[in-house]
């Protein structure tokens, strides 16, 4: 079997372009001849296992060269996710046990007064003298004659967790080499090809469906530092992009932009990704002129839902072999969906499950230092995703959102239980549930629900003002909705219902503030605000995410 290394090895002294960005331009020589440096440095000071470096970078060229770097000398590369903040931040490299760090000055004020158990050394900050000076020995290093295997380690990238921590998914360079042919067939790159990389470089998109396959390909990487829907069209000419990939979002942002009659007038012929609408994928395709592939997948690499041309509206499509809705606590088939004649869902309570694989794992290789939750995904043969999903009587799969303590906004993943720890920490509080309410276009918006103590009056100009001064609240955390209750829906054992919260939304009895823009202003909710947000659920054909489940 390959290996990324491999990979690797086949482009050194390869004249073609392997990079660009910005201004700059990089052969894939030159890039080799930068990740083989770095490679060295790592060897040289490599010291005690585990061999892992941690990158807190956006999508520069030193992520990618790290990436290579990793490769050829055997280590694990870990992406730091930028949005998160103090010690969730700190536990992400604890927990990992990077031993190198590798930042720039934007990122470096993040990791003030954090204790990350790196020597000091071996926190490189890319844009300081003292980084130049530890690379500059190594100028010219040949790649290393290190020796790795199908099974050798080459990432841990973080995945959303149920009990409030991410969860470190391991790749090693053998799967991560098996995806990127059969992504590059899939959609036919080549050499020739200009790939746009602008989903964060520390997700798991950005690497099996951009970095990895151009790579395997010879195609040429245009890294954008971080993605931008006004910046989208502009680069795909600058630069010839014939192929992009995305996660969440993007293709909304991207339509939301004013529309010009020469948008067609463009080089870009493919994307691929995950969690478009079909709205979305359909006014993509006309309006820009190329052919958007919509799957549905995870970082684990186990469950595949693929789009077909005869879906129903609302349908993620069909699915792998072994792929099934399972009850979680019985094991049993789900029954089939059943719908009105809006195609709203009639069985809720029979026919969402846990979508699962009962073939096994396939490709699944587990946690770093999370023995449980691995074992909680893979259980007597069965692969359990975590995700909540219903089939209809043709086998069409339907997302159904997530368990009630994590949450996907923007593409993001991350779990509930810390951002209830910083909310209850405004004063008031007694108790605080956040949990995700549908967002109009795709994925998720954060609500929380506060039962405050007795005699208190929720202050919203207050709470934005304490949102704002809390540092290790995610950048994607903020609530958009927020209710307050007298007391919040409780088990006999005390445990918050969630369910109960999310299926009543904002359309309650108790009083809710909202975010009609993303940044802006909290605001009390009005009769007429309702209206519009279902009128916007309308529009977009989403009126079937705001079912019970």
């Amino acid at each position: 079997m390959p290996t990324i290394q491999d990979f690797l090895r086949a482009r050194a002294g390869d004249p073609r372009t392997a990079l660009r960005f910005e201004d700059r331009t990089w052969s894939y020589a030159e890039y080799l001849d930068a990740c083989a440096q770095r490679a060295a440095y790592l060897l040289e000071n490599r010291g005690a296992d585990p061999f892992h470096v941690g990158v807190l970078l956006d999508n520069v060229p030193e992520f990618a060269m790290w990436l290579g770097a990793g490769a050829l000398a055997g280590a694990a590369v870990v992406g730091i996710n930028p949005t998160r903040r103090g010690a969730e931040l700190a536990r992400d490299v604890t927990h990992t046990q990077c031993r190198f760090l590798v930042t720039n000055s934007p990122y470096r004020a993040l990791l003030e007064d954090l204790e990350l158990g790196i020597e000091g050394s071996r926190l490189l900050d890319t844009d300081s003298t003292a980084y130049a000076e530890a690379l500059r020995p190594h100028r010219g290093a040949p790649i290393p004659e290190v020796e790795v295997t199908e099974s050798t380690l080459f990432l841990l990238i973080f995945t959303s967790g149920t009990g409030g921590a991410p969860k470190a998914c391991l790749c090693s360079q053998g799967r991560l080499a098996t995806i990127a042919p059969i992504l590059v067939q899939m959609q036919q790159l080549s050499d020739r090809d200009v790939c746009y990389l602008a989903m964060p470089m520390f997700h798991s998109n950005a690497l099996m469906a951009g970095w990895a396959p151009a790579l395997w390909a010879g195609a040429t990487c245009v890294l954008r530092r971080k993605f931008s829907a006004s910046g989208f069209l502009p680069d795909v000419r600058r630069y010839g992009v014939t192929y992009f990939n995305y996660v969440g979002k993007p293709l909304a942002y991207i339509l939301a932009t004013p529309e010009r009659s020469d948008d067609r007038e463009n080089t870009l012929a493919r994307a691929f990704g995950n969690e478009a609408t079909d709205r979305d994928v359909e006014r993509f395709q006309k309006r820009f002129g190329c052919v958007v592939t919509d799957a549905f997948g995870s970082t684990e690499g186990v469950i595949h839902v693929t789009r077909t041309p005869d879906m129903p509206p609302g349908a993620l499509g069909r699915a792998t072999e072994g792929v099934l809705v399972l009850d979680p606590e019985t094991g049993a088939e789900c029954a089939p969906a059943r719908f009105d004649e809006r195609r709203r869902l009639l069985n809720p309570e029979e026919a969402i499950g846990e979508l699962a694989r009962k073939l096994g794992g396939g490709s699944f290789e587990g946690y770093w230092r999370n023995e449980e939750a691995s074992s909680a995904h893979l259980r007597d043969g069965v692969y359990w995703s975590g995700d909540l999903a219903y089939r209809d009587e043709e086998g069409f799969f339907y997302f159904a959102g997530r368990n009630s303590d994590w949450l996907r906004v923007d593409g993001e993943n991350f779990a509930a239980p810390p951002v209830e720890r910083i909310l209850s920490r405004f004063p008031g509080v007694a108790l605080a549930a956040v949990y995700p309410v549908p967002d109009p276009i795709v994925g998720d918006q954060v609500m929380a629900a506060l039962q405050l103590v007795a005699d208190v009056s929720f202050d919203a100009e207050r709470f934005a003002s304490f949102l704002e001064d809390q540092t290790d609240l995610g950048t994607k955390w903020a609530p958009r909705f927020v209710r307050i209750c007298d007391a919040l829906p409780v088990t006999r054992t005390h445990k918050i219902l969630k369910r109960v919260l999310r299926n009543e939304r904002w359309e309650c009895d108790d009083p809710v503030w909202w975010r009609p823009e993303k940044r802006g202003p909290l605001r009390r909710l009005r009769p007429s605000d309702v209206g519009e947000i279902a009128a916007a659920f309308a529009a977009r054909g989403r009126t079937s995410a705001l079912g019970r489940i």
